[in-house]
Order: structure tokens, then sequence, then C-alpha cells
């Protein structure tokens, strides 16, 4: 009779343990999308947020999965080319049939990729920081409008340093239109732009710019300068003898990843404005940074962009669990409304919008380019994607006619890479 039980329990045990084998290997993938620049002059921001994507992967697979499913991330590179990304998005929905995508830094990536979610009814989820004025039922926006992130910075360096700015962005759609803004805000706090430069994006011929900077004496510099041309700039601004010390800039654009790669420029005092620090003191957040250091490297930093992915996935896979599916559909159904904690605090995601609720810093840059927050927003800022200055209608008929003058697309022709 024992001998007969022991042989009923172990055939029990082995079937279920052969039923849980079945299910982790042999049960279809949920496949997903993942598009950044791992070329061209954006590679430098965007290849940090491929790793911090594929490490929450490989977390949630290691935990079992989603729905018994094992995660299937498909990678393809932008090649910081807005034509590029629009290719890649219709081959992961089309041909690959990913579930969702996660993807794009550029505003005229996302914009080169929007019709086509919205064509086929599928789901992006977009990590950076942007423009605002756009809400579309198929993208879920995780990165702050500038009311999280430029205007809160613009208040204080008007408190701080004095009202006369100098503008300068890459050209193309979102520092035109986050520039507008301020603009905006400015002639209502009663500041002075007495300048304003767009240069193509991946330039690094900022002479001109420089010495337009050197010749109006701004207070501070608002940089909405993206990717590799940062490197550029701020190597121009010292050789002009242009530094922090006289002429603060600061930069919404430029990660902590990235400023890692500043090491020979003399950065200290200067400015990044973001919603995320490296060094924030919580227990999620250093338990992440444990994590993203044993897989990828000790000497890694990591920025904003890179946790707003990571988070990303986790919302998503949230919605998943919500659903009960990862059908696009139930799962979009299911986005929003929805908050979890992670590094950089909580996220919400509101339904009205599908953009996020977030706090912000304004981080002043140190020694050895170490990041020491000066100005923080203790409660999550609400989002407002299209600033009160002007109506909604004001606003698409802007950025329509930009649009016009670029030719259709979302930056100038002559600047595609």
């Amino acid at each position: 009779m024992k001998n007969k039980f022991i042989l009923i329990l172990t055939t029990l045990l082995m079937g279920t343990a052969l039923f849980l084998a079945y299910n982790q290997f042999y049960r279809p993938a949920i496949k997903i999308g993942v598009m950044h620049s791992l070329t061209g002059t954006m590679a430098i921001s965007e290849k940090g947020m491929v790793d911090a994507v594929l490490l929450a992967v490989e977390e949630i697979n290691q935990q079992g999965g989603l729905l018994g499913r094992q995660i299937k991330p498909i990678v393809m590179d932008g090649q910081s080319d807005p034509e590029q990304f629009a290719k890649n998005a219709e081959f992961l929905i089309q041909k690959d049939k990913v579930d969702v995508v996660f993807g794009c830094w550029t505003s005229s990536c996302r914009k080169s990729v929007l019709p086509i979610f919205e064509q086929h009814n599928h789901l992006l989820y977009y990590p950076l920081q942007y423009e605002g004025l756009e809400a579309s039922k198929n993208i879920i926006y995780l990165g702050a409008v500038p009311n999280q992130q430029i205007l809160p910075a613009l208040e204080w360096t008007f408190s701080k340093y004095g009202k006369k700015i100098y503008l300068i962005g890459s050209d193309y759609i979102y520092p035109r239109a986050a520039n507008e803004i301020i603009k905006d805000q400015s002639k209502k706090w009663r500041g002075n732009i007495v300048g304003e430069t767009y240069v193509p994006l991946g330039c690094h011929d900022f002479a001109a710019a420089v010495a337009e900077i050197k010749q109006a004496m701004p207070d501070m510099i608002f940089s909405t300068i993206n990717g590799a041309s940062n490197l550029s700039f701020f190597k121009t601004l010292r050789a002009n003898n242009i530094y922090p010390k006289d002429i603060p800039t600061f930069s919404f654009s430029i990660s902590e990843d990235e400023l890692n790669k500043f090491k020979n420029i003399e950065m200290s005092g200067d400015y990044l404005v973001w919603n995320y620090l490296q060094g924030l003191d919580n227990k999620l957040n250093q338990d992440f940074v444990k994590h993203f250091k044993d897989r990828y490297g000790e000497n890694r930093s990591i920025g904003n962009p890179m946790v707003t992915a990571y988070m990303g996935v986790y919302l998503w896979a949230k919605a998943v669990k919500k659903a009960g599916s990862s059908d696009v559909e139930k799962v979009r159904k299911n986005a929003s409304d929805l908050s979890i904690q992670g590094p950089s605090g909580m996220k919400y995601i509101e339904q009205k919008t599908q953009h996020t609720w977030m706090s912000m810093h304004i981080a002043k840059i140190g020694k050895q380019n170490q990041l020491q927050s000066v100005w923080f927003s203790k409660v999550p800022i609400a989002p407002k994607p299209y600033p009160d200055s002007r109506t909604v209608e004001q606003w698409t008929l802007y950025l329509n006619n930009l649009q016009e003058s670029w030719g259709g697309y979302w930056q100038p022709v002559d600047s595609m890479i």
C-alpha cells in the first residue's frame, strides 16, 4: 500500500513537472518589438534603453513570464532615421506579429510611426520626454511633457539666474515646439529670449551658434540638442571660454548615461533636468542600479530614459495581467488608470490622455559629473499635453504649418540622417 502511494505521488509530481515544463518551453512566447537607434547620431542616447528593456524582460521571464508564457523581444535598429523607424514599425506589426512595441527617442521618429500604429490599431510605449501637443489612443506616453520638465525649470531659473534666455536645439519638431511653449510662458513671466538657433541632428559645427551666444550674453542657455551633437556643442562653448559660472546651460535631452561620455569636458555648474537621478536614495532604485550594473558592468551609468523604458515594460506587463491576455486591443483598454512603484518613484498613467504623472529634478552637475538635485517636485505633477497659452486648435495649426514647411516630414529634409 505504501509503495502504491509513493508511485501515485511520484506520478503526480512528474506530471506537474512536465506540465510546468510544457508551459515554460512549449507554449508560444509573447513577442514584443523593441526599436531604438543602435547606429547613427542617436545611438549614444538610445543603446542603453535597449539594455534596460531587455533587463526588464529577463527579470519577468525569470519569474515565470506572463500568463505562463515567456516574453520574446525582437530588437530592430532605427538607425537614427524616421523613415527607418516607420519601416521597422510596419515590419514588427505585420511580419513579426508582435503584441506591443517599445521604442523611439526623437519626436520626428514617433510622429513617423504614429500613423502606422493608428492604422493597425496597435500599441506603442513611448519612453521619452517630448513637446506634448499630441494624444493618441495607440500610444502610452511615459515621458514628461513641458509642464513636467521644462516649465518648472524655467520658473526656477527666473528666480535664480535672471530672465535672459538663449534657446538652442536640434532642428526637428521637439525643440521647435518646446521652444514655442517656452516663448509663450516667458512672455507671460516677462522673460527675454535673446537668441534662438537650430542645428541639424548630427551637427558638429557650433562655431556660429556659440559666437551668437557670446554676443547675446544670456543669463542661461536652454538646450534641446539631442544625440552626439551635444559633445561638440559643449566643446565649442569651452573653446570660446563660456563656462557655467558665467552662463550655465540647462539641458533637457542629455541623460546621465550620456553624461558619462563627457569626461574630458568641464561640465561642473551646468544642469540636467529630468524625472530620475541614478543616486536616488530608495530601496527600489538601489536594487535596480545594482541589478543593472551586475548585468551590464559596474562602470555603466543609468539615465532617466533608460529607467522609463524599464518601467514601461512592467507597466505593460501589469496591463497584460489585468487584461488576462496579451491581445493588443485588450491590453490597450487596460493600460491606463494604472500605476507602479519603480526606481524613479510612482508612475501613474492617467486614462484621459494616456500620459504619465511624475515628479522632476533640477540637477546641478558637480565634479566628476556627479549630479546633485537642487530642486525637486515633492508630489507627482499631472501632465498637461496642451499648454493653456494657446487653444488645442491653435497648437494643431502650428504643428500643421511646421510639417508643411518641411515638406510633410517632422524635420527638415536636408537634416534627415
